[in-house]
């Protein structure tokens, strides 16, 4: 991935883009029906997990 100038991300870091978009994740979350949130909520822990067992995959 290139740091480009124009991106305005580029001062982002990785670990600060994933807490953005797992904030983003959760308040759409939040805004489903109560009936719906267990079944994200699943999704989401099957999805931090894979990333966790993934392991690093970028140093900066």
């Amino acid at each position: 991935m290139s740091m480009d100038a124009a991106d305005p991300a580029a001062g982002e870091s990785v670990a600060d883009r994933w807490r953005d978009d797992l904030v983003s994740t959760l308040d759409v979350i939040e805004d489903q029906p109560l009936s719906e949130r267990s079944a994200s909520y699943a999704a989401l822990h099957d999805e931090l997990s894979r990333r966790l067992d993934s392991g690093p995959s970028d140093n900066a």
